[in-house]
Formats: C-alpha cells, structure tokens, sequence
C-alpha cells in the first residue's frame, strides 16, 4: 500500500494499481526519438517481446495482492501500513518478490525481468560496486538504507535465491525461437532499465517515494525530479528526463518520451481525512471508504518537441 500524506488528506494507492499504472506508461512510451519498449536492439519478433515487456511492468508488483487484501495494521491509526512501514521487515519484503517472480509461469521473459528488477533494488545495498546504470529512481539521490534497513545476510541469500530463479526463467526462454536474441544484453538491459523508469514516475505520481530535486517532497505528482540514465534509441543511449510539476496534476517532461502529445493517466485511490482513526477491524470500516480516480497529464516542453510530431502544444510555453 502506498500511503502519502499531503494537504491534510492520506491517500492509499494499492501496490497493484500502482504497477497497472506503470504498465499504462510503458504502453504509450516511444517516438521519434524514445525506442519503444521490446524494440531495443534488434529483437526477433519485437512486437511479441514488446507485449511481454509491457506484461513484466504492469506485473512488476503483483506480489502484493495477498497483501493488500488483507494489510497490516498500523496500531496508532487502524488503518493499513503504508510500503515504508512493511518494508522495516525485510523478509515481509522479499516474501511479496518470491510471489511475484513465479506469478506468471506462462510468461518467463516478463517474470525475468520482474525478478531482475528485485534483484537491483537490493543490489544497490549488498553488491560491491553495482552497476550504477540500475540505480532505481527512489534512490537518484542515495539512501537506499532508509527503504531497504537491516543486515545484509538476509538481502544477500534473497539474491542467491534469484540467481537460481533467473537461471530457470532463462533456460525457458531459450526454449522460444526468439530466446537468444530476446536475451542478448542490448534488448534485455534496457528492458529492464524502462521498468524502473516507468515504476519510478509512477511512484512519483501515487506516493512521496521518489524525492524532490530540492526541498520537501510532497508527493502525487507534486515534484520536479529527474529520471536519470533512460535509453533512448538504446543501451548505448542514454539520456536524463527533467520532470517539473505544473499544478493542478500536470507534468513537463523533457525530453519527452510518450507517443501522444498529451498523456493523460489516473489511479483508483482511496482518500481519507488526515488525523482520522478506527479502532474496528479494518474490514468493518476499510470496504466503506469510496476509490476515488486521482488523474495526471504529462506534457512535453512546447519548445522542445520532437519535430516528428510537430508543435502540438499551441499556446503552451514553459516560463
């Protein structure tokens, strides 16, 4: 569950709806100047590797569906611990992966990636020098200890056991005719590298996880931040994404990566009035609570628009 405080509300987002969200990104990610995803490379069958991508990022968290039918608690409020709270255990967090990585078993390229992208978000603690071009958006500007606490044992035997996962993911991959070229490093690395973005921008959107350029970080789409290290035409391309909150639910991205003008997205939450506390079991009053759709539109920079997809923003000046 993402839980953010913000203008005297809490808004709860479900893990789930959060990846569905990144996955609506992914779909629409590609132009002139941004290589759709599944197409990096030259991938047998792209578009059958593009539809497996885009089923990897919209998955990417369905290992939490247990979890958000039936939360923990925090015991002050009543209400459902948010993803910092749960994540204080560790194991609590690795367990939601183990689920995820085996979720799909018809889909093995999309289950490889979402355990590649567990593997770089405990990496990025336990590995000697990792490979910074897998930086995860929530830690562009470090403390990944903050997250992701505790020993390292546990983080570390959680990576051993995804090493033997990925080795039996691979090995039905390359059961496909298309395996060995949807495995080689230049169609599989930015893969992978687009699902952390894609998670990354929508965690900005549905929580306070991704911190701001500067100041305090309010969350919900609320921020500038940057995406940094994204493929463009590919792994030896990589560009950093300034996004700049305009109000009223509107982003800047620049450069722009999406294939429409304007990319309206929305996220079912559920709102509540900070301060406000239960002392029922939480499926007696939780139910209760209305979803109600929170909407954002990205947009690109007028001046900066890819010239094959003309000046589609009339009127529109970044100050």
């Amino acid at each position: 569950m993402l839980r953010t405080d913000y203008d005297n509300t809490l808004t709860f987002i479900t893990q789930p709806d959060h990846g569905r969200l990144a996955g609506m990104l992914a779909a629409h990610w590609g132009n002139d100047s941004f290589t759709a995803p599944g197409h990096y490379g030259n991938p047998a069958e792209a578009d059958r590797l593009r539809s497996e991508v885009l089923l990897g990022i919209a998955e990417h968290d369905n290992g939490w569906w247990e979890w958000e039918a039936d939360p923990s608690i925090t015991i002050e409020t009543g209400q459902p611990m948010g993803l910092g709270e749960v994540l204080q255990d560790q194991q609590a967090g690795m367990d939601r992966w183990h689920i995820g990585t085996v979720r799909l078993p018809t889909h093995p390229y999309a289950s490889l990636l979402i355990s590649w992208h567990a593997y770089w978000l405990y990496a990025i603690r336990v590995v000697d020098q990792p490979d910074a071009r897998f930086t995860h958006p929530l830690f562009w500007k470090g403390a990944p200890e903050q997250l992701y606490p505790g020993a390292l044992d546990l983080p570390k035997e959680f990576l051993s056991g995804l090493a033997v996962t990925q080795k039996r993911l691979e090995t039905t991959i390359l059961d496909d005719d298309c395996g060995v070229s949807w495995l080689a490093e230049d169609v599989f690395k930015p893969n992978i590298r687009l699902l952390q973005l894609c998670d990354g921008l929508s965690l900005a959107l549905c929580s306070k996880l991704i911190p701001a350029t500067s100041g305090i970080t309010n969350g919900l789409g609320n921020d500038d931040f940057s995406l940094i290290g994204v493929p463009r035409a590919g792994w030896d391309d990589l560009v950093d994404i300034s996004i700049r909150a305009l109000g009223g639910n509107r982003l800047v991205l620049d450069p722009y990566p999406f294939d429409v003008p304007e990319l309206t997205v929305s996220v079912p939450a559920k709102i509540l009035t900070a301060g406000l506390t239960s002392d029922q079991p939480i499926h007696a009053w939780w139910h209760s609570v209305p979803l109600q759709l929170i909407t954002w539109t990205l947009v690109a920079p007028y001046e900066s628009c890819d010239p094959g997809m003309g000046n589609f923003l009339p009127g529109f000046a970044v100050e």
